[in-house]
């Protein structure tokens, strides 16, 4: 039960990344920059405070997937903060959790699994979707919905590509893993802002500096603490149905506290693309791989 609701709570920590993300008046860079560099220092601490080593013969063993997987959690990051920025949480929301059906359609070129009709169907009804979300949108009359979820879906290729590099990782716990993700993710951002942006922060007030902390800690810290230390006790099926509570947490979020608003065929795209997704998931003996 325990483990269960430190899932949960993950889960839920998540899904309302986008609130904390899309009234932060800091370009995506710079938020992922100052995320990973939060996270990374609470997790640093928690590892010390467990009394944890880190084995760098298998660091070196494993250092070109990590390397790729901080790319790849770096692109995720930038992307998903700029899907916030231009389009509603449950837009970027629903776009960005399109990444396990780009799992499912590339599992069998790069993990060599097959692919079967029930997966086969799942991502049609997952694009059928997504098309629906995309009508909407191009309806909308203000903000750049279309670029907004463009960027989600950038993202979800991004998640999908650090999954997949996930599944070669070995001789590594979560945690270990994590920190590592997030420490190479920091070195990679700070040169891209530096020689894009510069570290200008004069303009940052009280405010902002308070909410990027609270996300640092939240999401980049504690939401991936309570995220390893729940799925550890938990069985495959049982992270699969739990793991709905991060889009669900965004949607209810974008609804209720922003007052975003659905439109029935957004209702409908929804359900045809997590209800896939769930299908295509649930049944299945494999664990669904890190939330980054």
């Amino acid at each position: 039960m325990k483990e269960k609701l430190y899932f949960l709570l993950s889960m839920i920590i998540f899904g309302a990344v986008g609130v904390f993300a899309k009234y932060i008046d800091l370009s995506s860079s710079k938020i992922a920059l100052f995320l990973s560099l939060i996270g990374a220092v609470f997790l640093l601490f928690i590892f010390v405070f467990r009394k944890q080593k880190i084995s760098w013969v298998i660091v070196r063993k494993n250092a070109f997937v990590l390397f790729i997987a901080g790319i790849a959690l770096s692109g995720n990051w930038i992307f998903l903060f700029q899907a916030y920025k231009e389009t509603t949480i449950s837009n970027a929301a629903l776009s960005y959790y399109f990444a396990p059906v780009l799992v499912i359609m590339f599992s069998p070129l790069v993990l060599k699994e097959k692919l079967s009709l029930k997966k086969v169907m799942c991502i049609i009804g997952a694009l059928l979707g997504l098309f629906l979300i995309l009508q909407n949108s191009t309806m909308e009359s203000t903000g750049n919905h279309l670029l907004g979820i463009g960027y989600g879906l950038i993202a979800a290729g991004f998640y999908a590509v650090l999954t997949m590099a996930n599944k070669f990782i070995r001789g590594m716990d979560g945690l270990t893993i994590t920190l590592l993700q997030l420490g190479l993710s920091l070195l990679l951002l700070i040169p891209l802002v530096l020689f894009t942006e510069g570290f200008n922060f004069s303009s940052l007030t009280w405010r902002p500096i308070f909410v990027i902390f609270l996300l640092g800690i939240l999401h980049g810290g504690i939401g991936f603490y309570m995220f390893f230390t729940g799925m550890k006790g938990l069985k495959a099926q049982s992270i699969a149905v739990l793991s709905y509570v991060d889009p669900l947490t965004s949607l209810m979020i974008s609804a209720f506290i922003i007052r975003e608003g659905m439109t029935v065929q957004q209702l409908i795209g929804a359900a045809f693309l997590l209800g896939s997704i769930w299908i295509g998931e649930t049944g299945t003996s494999k664990l669904k791989m890190n939330e980054l």
